[in-house]
């Protein structure tokens, strides 16, 4: 995953001649320094926080969405930043919404023009010396000074960058701690779990609610309707159901406690004469679907969340 172009963040710097400067004659002048094109001013001032810990940072994608991100596939990484996709073609993933990491300030919400390579920037100040980078964004969707929650949105995938820069679309993020680029940016943590470098794939818990997000009928598929369920303890429920368009049956377990997390959860669909079909695993929502043809013949259903499990006897005949 992943579709960056090797294009750096940081453009070329281009010495000027000049002629040598005479010695100073005062022992406390020092050289002033050049501000570092990748740490671009903030637009507003944020009043100071102290803070002990960090920011419960969650992934900067909606609930449930699954991304794949890289810190090695660019040549302009200089620390833990991460590149995100989750698309199978290079402009798969333009557009799609990007949201708060955690709540804070926007302190940039600007194009960097020729400044640097991030293009649409916005930059979250969190507190306590913690900030957040959501760049190359296609559209930014708030402004400096806006206050923001944890999961709001903040701008759109894109592409854009410096003049010269082709880069497929995607988000580059950092989390970055106190001053001095690179030595600034820290790694990313989504939700307690520190991202695992250099490339991992992630589901985001962003914005999710105590309820599960998923519907037996959205992991069934179009045509599919609830016709039994059966409750497993307080950690899910098993569900059966039919497409009286084309004679098929289908189970899905969905969870109700360990929401995003992956645990032990199963289902399986038994038509009656066949073999019995079973989706088994560590799942973070949901198991299933099980689908088999079930037009006129009887069928045995089940599944397990947690400690809980469910068998039915063969029924649902015809």
């Amino acid at each position: 995953m992943g579709f960056v172009l090797l294009a750096g963040l940081i453009g070329g710097q281009t010495a000027s001649a000049a002629p040598t400067p005479a010695a100073s004659t005062s022992p406390s002048a020092t050289p002033s320094k050049a501000p570092d094109p990748n740490d671009p001013p903030n637009q507003v001032k944020v009043p100071e926080v102290s803070t002990l810990a960090a920011p419960s940072f969650q992934l900067p994608f909606p609930c449930g969405q699954t991304w794949t991100g890289n810190s090695s596939n660019s040549s302009a990484h200089r620390s833990y930043e991460i590149d995100f996709n989750r698309g199978g073609t290079a402009d798969a993933d333009l557009g799609d919404t990007v949201v708060a990491a955690a709540a804070g300030t926007v302190v940039i919400s600007a194009h960097q023009g020729s400044t640097n390579g991030y293009g649409n920037l916005v930059k979250i100040d969190h507190g306590g010396g913690w900030t957040t980078y959501y760049a190359h964004l296609n559209v930014r969707s708030v402004s400096a000074g806006a206050q923001v929650k944890q999961g709001q949105k903040v701008g759109t995938v894109g592409n854009t960058s410096k003049p010269g820069n082709n880069i497929s679309p995607h988000l580059h993020y950092e989390v970055r701690e106190g001053e001095g680029y690179p030595g600034n940016i820290r790694k990313a943590v989504f939700g307690g779990t520190t991202f695992g470098y250099p490339t991992a794939t992630v589901t985001s818990k962003n914005g999710c609610s105590s309820s599960n997000p998923h519907t037996p009928e959205e992991v069934c598929g179009a045509g599919y309707k609830v016709i039994d369920s059966a409750a497993l303890g307080t950690a899910g429920t098993v569900h059966l159901l039919y497409n009286s368009g084309n004679g098929y049956n289908c189970v899905a377990t969905l969870k109700k406690t360990s929401l995003g997390t992956a645990t032990a959860t199963s289902a399986y669909l038994e038509v009656q004469g066949k073999t019995r079909v079973t989706d088994s695993g560590d799942f973070a929502y949901y198991a299933g679907p099980v689908r088999a043809a079930a037009a006129g013949k009887c069928v045995k259903w089940g599944g397990k969340a947690g400690s809980s499990a469910y068998d039915s006897p063969f029924e649902h005949c015809g």
